[in-house]
């Protein structure tokens, strides 16, 4: 994939991790493009906004997108290294490539996900990595029991 198009569309996955942090949630966004391109969904982590431990932000943007015939040829976008259920999501819908804005902060499973098949671009983008490191360091606690260590 290019670079220059994944750092396009990163950018809707990063107004969508602003958004959950305006709200009080967890600042990590992500967005569903088609394979002609076009933004099929976007949404962003509602895991403390909503209380539903399942909301994550690639969980979110697939929701958003609606039930789609194939998800050949989509790209999931997101600003952090997808975790484990989210990876699932990839994997069981047969979503064939995953753009990560960092993977410093937390390195899910996009390791696995290539080894399956998935193309994999990781954009190690500094407002990603900045975004996540401040929200860790305000809120260990809710990072975490977000991440499954509590």
């Amino acid at each position: 994939m290019d670079q220059e198009q994944a750092r396009r569309w990163l950018a809707t996955a990063l107004d969508e991790a602003r958004a959950g942090l305006a709200e009080g949630g967890i600042p990590i966004g992500a967005a569903l493009y088609g394979a002609d391109g076009s933004l099929l969904g976007r949404g962003h982590n509602r895991r403390v906004q909503d209380g539903d431990p399942s909301a994550h932000g690639e969980t979110a943007a697939f929701r958003a997108a609606g039930r789609q015939r194939s998800y050949r040829g989509t790209t999931m976008v997101t600003t952090l290294s997808p975790c484990w259920y989210c990876s699932g999501l990839v994997r069981q819908f047969g979503i064939s490539r995953v753009v990560v804005g960092e993977a410093e902060t937390f390195h899910g499973g996009h390791d696995w996900l290539a080894e399956h098949g998935v193309e994999v671009l990781v954009l190690d983008d500094p407002e990603c990595v900045g975004l996540m490191r401040e929200f860790i360091e305000r809120n260990p606690a809710l990072w975490s029991e977000d991440i499954g260590d509590e």
